[in-house]
């Protein structure tokens, strides 16, 4: 199982100067960790400061040259889905096809809200605007004949991984047709795992990608509310190892982990439990 890393920025966290240059620093740092991805998430509308997901892994692919660059899910029914797949086919193109697209409906109806979006109806806005986008990167008509010229090399898109915690539709789906499944650790039990894993494996997925999973091995006053989680990282270490293995047994072939204090040395650890 590899250990891969999340960043998530947190304003009231951090400085709020250099945050250019603190970011592009901390992407080396995980490059010449040895870590073999990072993962961005995607929020908006729940009332804290967050950047745009496409812009943050265009910085990203600046700074490095081997790690994979994803999102950990992008929510499709809050874009126009040609304007989206010209977005994700540019970093794509500028990272050189280290680009994996973690996609979802999203679960939150705040960010629905700030953009006047159909909450009740995303599952099948997610369909219709994966299918558009796929449509796009293979060149093919959209949208009353017009089509998205697609930028040599990225022709098919990136590959895609289906973010979806419970839902047996979905699951099927990432192992059919995706390229992955990525379920969140945050919101998801032990039981969502065991029994979505179940899912996926009996449907052929080869590529199961465990998500946003919190770390703190030192019980830093910022992540105390992270500490109920019972997929989360935030324990001593003795239980980390202990969490990080059952994750491990349920076949996960990767996990994401994220420090909310930016906190590299906590994931290396982690890597070595393994």
């Amino acid at each position: 199982m590899r250990i891969g890393t999340m960043i998530r920025p947190d304003p009231g966290r951090e400085p709020h100067d250099r945050l250019l240059g603190r970011m592009a620093e901390y992407a080396r740092r995980i490059e010449a960790s040895g870590f073999p991805g990072i993962w961005v998430g995607d929020s908006l509308g729940r009332g804290r400061p967050t950047l745009d997901p496409l812009i943050e892994l265009s910085v990203m692919a600046a700074v490095t040259d081997r790690v994979e660059l994803g999102i950990s899910v992008l929510q499709l029914p809050l874009r126009h889905p040609i304007e989206l797949a010209h977005r994700v086919q540019s970093v794509q193109a500028l990272s050189a096809n280290r680009l994996r697209l973690g996609v979802g409906s999203g679960s939150t109806r705040a960010d629905f809200e700030l953009l006047g979006a159909d909450y009740d109806h995303r599952f099948g806005a997610m369909k219709r605007s994966l299918e558009t986008m796929r449509r796009a990167w293979r060149g093919e008509a959209t949208n009353a004949g017009g089509t998205l010229s697609v930028w040599p090399g990225c022709e098919g898109g990136p590959p895609i991984l289906m973010g979806a915690w419970r839902s047996p539709r979905w699951i099927t789906f990432a192992a059919e047709e995706c390229q992955g499944w990525t379920p969140s650790g945050r919101y998801s039990s032990w039981d969502d795992l065991e029994h979505g894993m179940r899912i996926y494996r009996e449907a052929g997925g080869t590529n199961a990608v465990l998500a946003n999973v919190a770390i703190d091995l030192a019980g830093r006053p910022e992540s105390a509310d992270l500490a109920s989680v019972e997929t989360s990282l935030v324990c001593p270490p003795d239980e980390a190892r202990r969490r990080l293995k059952r994750m491990e047994q349920l076949g996960f072939d990767e996990v994401l982990l994220v420090s909310h204090s930016s906190v590299l040395d906590d994931i290396e650890r982690a890597r070595d439990f393994l």
